[in-house]
């Protein structure tokens, strides 16, 4: 009997462990907007990066078919 309980409190634990990750993980979400100052194709992340956080986000890559330069923060 003590076995059993000792494998149920580790699985408890472990499920408990495998929640709170995740907790962790939604409260720290990426929003992202597209850049306004950024001009023409975007073709370095490093650039991109320098411009939106001129605009006040923590940093930016480039996405899509067309590269455009999209801003990043925490939400």
């Amino acid at each position: 009997m003590a076995s059993f309980l000792r494998l149920f409190a580790t699985a408890l634990f472990m499920v408990m462990l495998v929640f709170s990750t995740g907790m962790v993980a939604e409260a720290t979400r990426t929003c992202e907007a597209k850049s306004h100052r950024f001009k023409g194709i975007c073709a370095r992340k490093a650039n991109c990066a320098a411009v939106c956080q001129t605009e006040g986000f923590h940093g930016g890559h480039c996405r899509g078919f067309r590269r455009r330069c999209f801003c990043t923060k925490h939400c």
